[in-house]
Order: structure tokens, then sequence, then C-alpha cells
């Protein structure tokens, strides 16, 4: 079973600037929920029971979001706005947090959930990256995966050839939507290995953090969850799977528009 997930929410959001220097990326509302609430829905409906969010000292609204507001729930009791109440829900799973002091990277982030994991496959779950799924959820359709191989999954999704530089690009024979992955390679500048890129989600067997632990400095001078993911591959089988579903990076001000359109017409 695949029970606990992180999501990494510390990041400065620098490609959304300048609302991020108040408003957390993950706070972009889509309809009248801000864009994370998804992202733990997300979790909720692929059965993860526990959940560790990963933010910096500026993302408090993160946690504030997914608090109780005893305040605001007297006063709409205290004026008979009962039916408002329903509003105030929350997703109904364990939600820790844990700050990351200074944004070193994607591994750096996922490293700081060691403790939280333990010994157990987890989840993640990118918030850049919402997926739209008509059927089963994005990080479900890695764990029907896992629960076939117990080997680490990620998620993948075919990128025009001039978008690949900004992504981790795997090596594979990709002959169905499940690929052994045979190598990997953060943005690359030339030759790419293939046209299918990793995207935010992904289930890791717990041997992950031996490679977090060794992670140097890489690409951006950032420690990358990538470089951790080619020692694991050293030593123990990985797949991709490609998503079945429609992908929008929040952080990309045109797909961010045309994702509240689609919300908009599914609500």
């Amino acid at each position: 079973m695949v029970r606990k997930a992180i999501i990494p929410a510390a990041g400065y959001g620098t490609r959304s600037l300048p609302i991020t220097k108040a408003v957390p990326k993950e706070m972009f509302p889509i309809g009248l929920k801000p864009a994370i609430h998804y992202i733990v829905e997300e979790a909720v409906q692929s059965g993860i029971e526990q959940l560790l969010i990963i933010i910096s000292n500026s993302k408090h609204a993160i946690l504030d979001y997914f608090d109780h507001s005893m305040e605001l729930e007297t006063f709409l009791k205290n004026k008979n706005k009962h039916h408002l109440l329903q509003h105030l829900e929350l997703p109904k799973i364990d939600i820790f947090f844990m700050k990351q002091y200074y944004a070193k990277g994607l591994g750096d982030a996922i490293r700081l959930g060691k403790q939280f994991v333990g010994n157990e496959p987890f989840g993640v779950l990118l918030p850049d990256d919402f997926v739209i799924s008509d059927g089963t959820p994005a990080l479900q359709q890695l764990i029907d995966i896992y629960q076939d191989t117990h080997s680490s999954v990620l998620g993948l999704k075919k990128v025009e050839e001039d978008q690949l530089q900004n992504y981790g690009v795997i090596r594979g024979d990709a002959h169905t939507d499940l690929i052994q992955i045979e190598g990997i390679v953060e943005k690359p500048k030339e030759n790419p290995p293939s046209d299918l890129a990793v995207i935010g989600r992904y289930i890791f067997t717990p041997q992950i953090f031996q490679h977090l632990e060794q992670l140097m400095e890489g690409v951006d001078g950032e420690l990358q969850l990538t470089d951790a993911i080619k020692g694991l591959i050293e030593y123990e089988s990985v797949y991709g799977k490609i998503i079945s579903g429609d992908r929008y990076d929040i952080g990309k001000l045109e797909e961010y528009i045309e994702l509240i359109k689609i919300m908009g017409e599914k609500s």
C-alpha cells in the first residue's frame, strides 16, 4: 500500500513574479479554491492517508488554509449562515508541515521527508502540475503500476522538442505507455534522449533517500531529484508511465488561464 505522499511547496515561484512575492503560487485560485486544494484532493482520491507539505517561511498562507478558522466558523454560526460552513470543509486526510528554510532544489525538499516516510513507498505531487483526468487520478495511475512492479514509477508526458530543455527527460524503450527507464537527463540543452518528459507525479521506494542524501549541486546549482533517480536506476528497476489526462503547468500564464476556463466550464 502507498499510504503517504509529499507535496514540495517551498519554491520561490520566480516564473510567476511579481504576484508570488506576496501570494504563493500554490494558492493561485482555480474557481473558489486554491490550486493546492485540488492536488490534496487528488492525493485523497488516490488512497493517500498522510500528507507532508514542505513549505518555506513565506508560505504561511498554505498552512493557514489547511487549518480550521474557529473565528470564522463561529461568526458564520452566530449569523445563521450555516449553509456557508460547507465551503470551509477540508479534504479528509492527515496533513503535516515541514519548513525548508532555503530553496536548494526539489531533491533537498523531498529529502526532508525521510522520517515522515519511514520504510514505506510514497508518492510525490508537484503542485505546479495540474492533471485533469476523466477516469483514474494521475497519482493513482502510478500507484497501480507500483502495485504490480513494487518499483519506483515516474509520471511522463510527451513534450515538444523545443520544450524538453525545461524538464527531466528519460531514456527507454517506449513501445507502450509503460516504459522501463534506462536513463534520465535534467534539462538537456541538446540531443534529448527522447520526447518523454517527467511531470510532477512520482511513486518512490524508500531507497531513493540513500541517493538523495548523497546529492551534490547539479543543474542550476540545486540538489536535483533527477540525479538521485539516476543513482536509483543503477540499483533497481524504475518505470515510467505516460499519464492519461491533460496536464497544465500553472507556472505558465497561458496554461493557467486555460485551466481556469476549463475548470469553470466543469463547475
